[in-house]
């Protein structure tokens, strides 16, 4: 599960998963759910394969939504499903989307950058939970 949190003048993304490769697939989800208004519209029609180094959870969810953001920026993709397996030095991940088409995807957030501000990877009595704040 996934939702979308108000944050002063950012915005929140939540994500919790019963374990860390889905925690790591809600959370990508969750961002282009916040950058674009209908994820439903965003077909898999392309891939791209992520490889992170990183221990730290925190740190590799950093890394895992900035370089999906970064992909957003520089290639104009937009992804709707993920298969991220989490590994011993990292993660490696499969990301599902397609070109950003103006006439097909109605942008609803100008996402800017992930931040450290309160960002947390979590284990809970029910799983896991993330909580990462964008800037907007």
């Amino acid at each position: 599960m996934h939702e979308l949190f108000e944050h002063t003048a950012d915005l929140g993304l939540r994500a919790t998963a019963s374990d860390l490769d889905t925690l790591f697939v809600e959370a990508g989800i969750a961002l282009f759910t916040a950058i674009v208004d209908d994820i439903d519209t965003v077909q898999p029609r392309i891939e791209a394969t992520v490889t992170l180094d990183g221990q730290d959870l925190d740190y590799l969810m950093f890394d895992w939504l900035r370089h999906l953001l970064n992909l957003f920026e520089s290639d104009k993709w937009l992804f709707r499903t993920f298969e991220v397996q989490r590994i011993e030095s990292g993660l490696t991940a499969i990301a599902f989307g397609e070109p950003f088409e103006p006439t097909r995807h109605t942008l609803s957030h100008e996402v800017k950058a992930i931040t450290y501000h309160e960002l947390k990877v979590e284990q809970t009595a029910e799983g896991w939970l993330t909580e990462v704040i964008v800037d907007i």
